[in-house]
Order: structure tokens, then sequence, then C-alpha cells
């Protein structure tokens, strides 16, 4: 009601209140403060184009359009008058990191670069995440595996910045569960498509792949994608069988594929199977008296309490990534 001000003094397109948004709303859907619009409009310029008369200002989608690449490039690590040049159009977008071209996938990285401050790197990720801002929480995780590697990549932003939004709708009385939703599923999709060696770490060894599933009943299997992407990163071969596997379908593959091991993921203590994991660790395949068995790795918090005896329970990636490849290499 209070927000309509006078028609007179807008622009073509913007003859009525309802052409535009107000600074609440804008910042809402921006997944910043009000107050942080108002100061970027007073330092930087980057304000409504048009200013109707009235109390209240009107962004057009013009404006919102400028707004979402000023938070997509400070998210990405530009600094704010940097970020307000180039969103206004004054100079070509900075680029903010190496990682905007994606390697073909027989590609690997020799060498990863170091991480500068994971701090800023996770709030600019959270930050695009509560923008519900796909393209950029795309882009990041993308820059962030191509020019980190998966094991940073996760240890030091990803998993941060989950927690920090799951912090945020938890406190917020499930406001933010879509923000978890999007980013989760945005980290699995950029997992999927970690860049991979052209051949095997070591093509003598001739070893079974790494077989990794959830044991039944578990859903949650973003950490075990992580490891996948790991030890394709590593060259090691894999076979990802993702939540919920049932016991005879995982007892199946065990025998088809001799694995040299099986990681079985649970999160909590509800679904780890421990009969599970003592039938598959005894599962044997090959011709009689030339019998294999695979290692079986543990992973999750699941798993915590007393430990399976002959039974790896590695307390992260980097020591289940640890243990695989040296496995692998004998």
């Amino acid at each position: 009601m209070g927000e309509t001000g006078s028609d007179q003094g807008r622009g073509p397109g913007t003859g009525s209140a309802d052409a535009g948004v107000t600074t609440g709303a804008l910042a809402r859907r921006l997944g910043v403060s009000p107050t942080t619009l108002r100061s970027w409009d007073r330092r930087y310029g980057v304000g409504p184009a048009v200013r109707p008369g009235g109390r209240h200002r009107r962004w057009s989608p013009q404006d919102v359009a400028m707004l979402e690449e000023m938070c997509r490039l400070t998210s990405a690590g530009v600094a704010p008058a940097e970020a307000a040049r180039a969103a206004k159009g004054w100079s070509d977008p900075p680029a903010p990191g190496a990682g905007t071209v994606r390697p073909e996938p027989s590609e690997r990285v020799a060498e990863v670069e170091p991480l500068g401050d994971p701090r800023q790197e996770c709030k600019g990720l959270a930050r695009a995440a509560v923008r519900l801002d796909a393209p950029s929480v795309e882009d990041q995780l993308t820059g962030l595996v191509q020019r980190h590697g998966v094991v940073v990549g996760w240890e030091a932003v990803m998993v941060p910045a989950l927690h920090a939004v799951g912090r945020k709708w938890e406190s917020a009385g499930d406001r933010y569960v879509e923000v978890e939703h999007l980013l989760s599923w945005h980290i699995s999709r950029v997992l999927h498509r970690a860049p991979a060696p052209a051949g095997p770490r070591n093509p003598e060894a001739a070893t079974g792949p790494v077989v990794l599933a959830c044991v039944p009943g578990e859903q949650h299997c973003l950490p075990l994608e992580a490891l996948n992407a790991g030890l394709l990163e590593q060259g090691l071969p894999t076979r990802m069988f993702g939540p919920a596997v049932p016991p005879e379908a995982l007892t199946s593959a065990v025998r088809r594929l001799g694995p040299s091991a099986v990681v079985l993921w649970s999160q909590t203590r509800s679904t780890a199977d421990r009969p599970l994991a003592r039938h598959i660790a005894a599962t044997a395949w090959g011709v009689k008296g030339a019998r294999s068995r695979p290692s079986v790795l543990l992973g999750g918090p699941g798993w915590a309490g007393r430990p399976e005896p002959g039974m790896l329970r590695p307390s992260g990636l980097r020591e289940a990534l640890t243990a695989l490849t040296d496995l692998a290499d004998g």
C-alpha cells in the first residue's frame, strides 16, 4: 500500500509499482541485507537506474540483473568496487579464478594450486547458495575442483559450506532447506564430472576395482561420491553403487567384480549393518586353493564404537584415499 509512490519520473516500461521489486524483496532474493544494498548504492552507484517519487525504491529487471552479477562476482572473490564496475558494464568482468574452462574428461590436472583463504571460498559459495544462484554455485565448485583437486575442495570448502548452510536453516526454522538441497545437488554434479587421468594409476598391478556402496537403508551418499571422485582423480578404478544397496545385490557384485576393496558407508548407527560388513569381508571368489577376499573399509560416523577386526575405519576422505591407494600399490 505505502510503497506505490507516484508514477511521475519513471522511465519507459516502469509505469507502475508492479514493474519493480522493493529493496527488502530484492535483499531476500539475493541473500544479502537491505543495508548492504543501500551501502552498495552509496559507495559504488549500483542502485536503481530510475528513482520514483515517494519513499521507497523500486528495482527494475535490469537493476536486478546488475545486482545478481555484482553478487556473483563478489562471491567469487572479486573486490566489491571492481565487481560494481564490471556489473555496470564499465569494464569486462574480471576473472575470479582459472577454473571457468572445463577440461576434457581425459585430461588430468598435473598440479593443483594452493588454496588461499578457505573461509572466503566457503563464504562465497554459501552466499551464492543462499541466493539460489545455481550458475554461480556451479562455476565456483567447478573452478574449486579444477584448481585445488577433490580432496582440498571437499575438506576445506564443500563440507564447511554445507555445515554453514545447515546451521542457517536449523536456526531459521527450516527456512533454508531448499538452499541445502540446491548446494548438495550441485556438489554431487561437480563431483561426478571431476577430471580423471587418461590411464590407470598402476597398469601392471591388475587389481580389482574399489566398490563403493551405502548400506541398506542409508540414503546419504555425498561423502561416498567425494571418495569416488578422489579415487578416479588418483587413477584407481571404481564401481559406485550409491545409496541403500540391498545385501544380495552387493554380495553378487563383489563375487562378479573381485574388488580390491569394498567401502561401506553408514551415516547413522541405525543403518550400520555389522553382520553385512563381516559377510562382505568373508566373501571369496576365484578358483579353489587361490581364493581372494576384499579389504573392507567402514566409512561414516555410523560405524563409531567398537572396531571390526580386520577392517579399516578411516576418519575422513584423505585417510580413506591413502589407505585405498596403498592397497592398489601393493
